[in-house]
């Protein structure tokens, strides 16, 4: 390589179609060379070795890999920690500028405070876009610039603002012709980053649109494939947000507003980020917890004796995914009906889940427990019977996930009554406590 570049730094982001921080970098006087780190860090986080997620990943950087060899270029891989990297790219080439796109999650913003830091010292621009989500921090905002923590009046401002700008395509597909012409670079295997790939398979990244049109009618229904299961595709940004956003403004409002939810929690979690470990609402961190591992394992294990949590936790254990409507049954479960502390679930998913987000995640189950941003009220605990009833009256996803249901031994590990009960009391203690202390 000889010259200045400009180096493109994919994360979340592993498409080369409508990517704004690569769009960017192409546009800048020079060439571009796009690079990938494999982080060391979140890697070593992970108990399973064969974790789903990483051989997608391997997979989808392998992709974009030969898309760039395609052109001539190539994509620099690296297995490491992200500052100890850059330190070395930084000496080994002539870098005029490091170009990504924003991660609003608190390990990323530390982490890319340290990479701007270290480009900054070594006369290198460091700048960051706008592409994981529509709007982001603090674009939606009351008038007086505080952020929304109500679902609904954020949902309004947000579609008013909305402009064709917002969600047009970057062109960034149209400007390849501005990569370094490079040899392929090597790839780290799954084996030499200490992992083994998965069995499991992943959703296309072809947008059913069939689906989208039917989502308000069908989204509720877990027995059908009436989700575009895009979250996957989302979280590593191997599909744009801008699209998505288009096509579900053309074809049904419903999915729309599921995307807009999306946006929300990411707002939160950027405003808020001490919700990463603790309740939005403070009077709900003095709730007693009954945390019974026993009972903990046997959620986990879809050993509850209630045919609808225990299907949701089975595919889950079998797919990494698990229907949106069903996670909201599961969560409500295991912090109303076995008081266990929705931290604990919320790491079981972070640990299985295909599409885990920290921001939805977080406040898919902060809503559930009731302590987060635009939560369930307190004393309202879902009846897992009931649900089953309206969600899948003929136990079709029951049956395939729980077969054993019919048998007469099939008996539920905590009576509904008695669990609703003591949760609404235990709630109801607990956060007059919480409040007493404030």
């Amino acid at each position: 390589m000889s010259g200045p570049l400009n180096f493109f730094w994919h994360r979340r982001d592993l498409r080369t179609e409508d990517n704004r921080g690569l769009a960017e970098a192409l546009n800048r006087p020079g060439q571009t060379q796009p690079v990938f780190i494999f982080d060391k860090a979140i890697l070593g986080l992970l108990e399973d070795k064969s974790d789903a997620r990483v051989t997608f990943i391997h997979g989808e950087i392998e992709r974009l890999k030969k898309e760039y060899e395609e052109l001539g270029a190539t994509l620099l891989v690296a297995y490491g920690n992200p500052v100890e990297v850059w330190s070395k790219w930084l000496k080994k080439y002539s870098i005029a500028s490091i170009s990504t796109n924003e991660d609003y999650e608190p390990y990323a913003r530390e982490r890319d405070k340290q990479i701007r830091a270290l480009a900054l010292a070594a006369g290198t621009q460091f700048s960051s876009f706008k592409d994981h989500v529509v709007f982001e921090k603090s674009e939606v905002t009351k008038e007086d610039g505080s952020p929304y923590v109500v679902y609904t009046p954020y949902s309004k401002i947000w579609k008013k603002r909305l402009t064709q700008d917002d969600i047009a395509a970057a062109p960034s597909k149209e400007r390849l012709s501005s990569l370094l012409k490079a040899a392929p670079a090597e790839l780290p295997t799954l084996a030499e980053m200490g992992f083994q790939k998965s069995a499991l398979s992943f959703p296309s990244v072809s947008l059913n649109e069939a689906i989208v049109s039917s989502y308000d009618q069908t989204r509720d229904i877990p027995s059908l494939r009436g989700t575009t299961r895009m979250s996957l595709h989302l979280r590593f940004g191997t599909v744009s947000i801008r699209f998505l956003t288009r096509r579900a403004m053309a074809l049904n409002e419903k999915y729309l507003n599921e995307l807009i939810w999306r946006d929300f929690y990411q707002s939160i979690l950027y405003h808020f980020p001490f919700v990463d470990g603790r309740s939005f609402r403070p009077e709900y961190e003095a709730i007693e917890w009954e945390n019974d591992e026993e009972q903990f394992r046997a959620w986990c294990d879809g050993r509850t004796g209630y045919p609808i949590v225990d299907a949701g936790m089975r595919e889950l254990n079998a797919t990494g995914f698990m229907h949106n409507r069903v996670r909201m049954i599961v969560a409500s479960f295991l912090t109303k009906h076995l008081l266990i502390d929705w931290r604990w679930g919320e790491a079981y998913f972070a640990q299985k889940l295909l599409d885990f987000e920290l921001a939805s995640n977080n406040g898919g189950w902060q809503w559930a427990a009731g302590c987060g941003v635009d939560a369930a009220p307190y004393f309202r605990v879902f009846n897992p019977e009931l649900q089953m009833k309206k969600f899948d009256p003929d136990m079709i996803y029951v049956r395939k996930w729980v077969p054993e249901y019919q048998e007469l031994h099939y008996r539920p590990i905590v009576d509904h009554k008695m669990a609703r009960l003591r949760a609404i009391d235990r709630y109801k203690t607990g956060i007059e406590k919480g409040r007493s202390r404030a």
